[in-house]
């Protein structure tokens, strides 16, 4: 297994068997790969969908919470799960075009060790004023504090290496900093504009309180740790010699 398809989902049962034949189109053929859906505590459809569709796809998982926890405890699920040494996630409502997938993952395996990210940029939004309001508000204050040269990392369309991600400390809000904490553990990130495009179905089950007033408490975490990060020191193994 090369690569693993990290999708967290909550209450997404009309987008799931579109959104799973466009990864289908996007990767088969191209790497031996698997796709692993977080189920986040859906109340309606999405688990039944997921296990029909499971019985059609043998690359296809599904890992349940009991409750809803979060999106970026449920991108940390789907990759500690994951099998795959290259990790690539996208959003679960359709907004992300798994097209773009390839550009991501190809990113990471030309970058090796050195690129530790290949992060989306959305072009062409096609979300409300509003929500483009709070996303450049966000990047803004985001920007100014962490300086992680990243215009845009709500977008969920972002690759990584598996080892590299679980070597970052873990926190509620995670997924949002992935560029200022890649940066903090020494790798480079790569950026690939993608075009975003309307939801298939249903609504956002992310509001204003989350994107903005819960992450001011952890953009001060995030720059704490920027601050407390020391170069990690080169050890070597002394063994005895007869």
């Amino acid at each position: 297994m090369a690569v693993s398809i990290v999708v967290p989902v909550r209450n997404e049962a009309g987008n799931v068997a579109p959104l799973i034949a466009e990864i289908a189109a996007a990767l088969d053929g191209r790497w031996a790969y698997e796709v692993i859906y977080v189920n986040d505590g859906s109340t309606d459809a999405t688990g039944e969908r997921l296990a029909t569709l499971m019985k059609q796809r043998a690359n296809l998982r599904q890992i349940q919470h009991a409750t809803s926890s979060g999106q970026s405890a449920a991108v940390r699920s789907g990759v500690r799960a994951a099998r795959g040494a290259v990790v690539a996630t996208l959003d679960g409502d359709g907004q992300n075009n798994p097209v773009f997938l390839p550009d991501l993952i190809s990113a990471i395996e030309r970058g090796g060790d050195r690129v530790g990210l290949a992060a989306g940029q959305r072009v062409g939004r096609q979300d409300t004023g509003f929500k483009k309001l709070q996303s450049r508000t966000a990047n803004g204050v985001r920007n100014a504090i962490l300086r992680d040269g990243t215009r845009d990392t709500g977008c969920g369309l972002k690759a990584f290496r598996r080892e590299v991600f679980l070597m970052m400390p873990y926190f509620d809000g995670l997924h949002r900093f992935l560029p200022a904490l890649v940066r903090r553990e020494g790798f480079d990130i790569v950026y690939v504009d993608v075009i975003d495009r309307p939801r298939h179905s249903g609504v956002s089950n992310y509001g204003f309180f989350d994107r903005l007033w819960i992450g001011i408490m952890d953009l001060a975490g995030v720059w704490w740790l920027i601050r407390r990060k020391k170069p990690t020191p080169v050890a070597t193994e002394v063994t005895c010699h007869d």
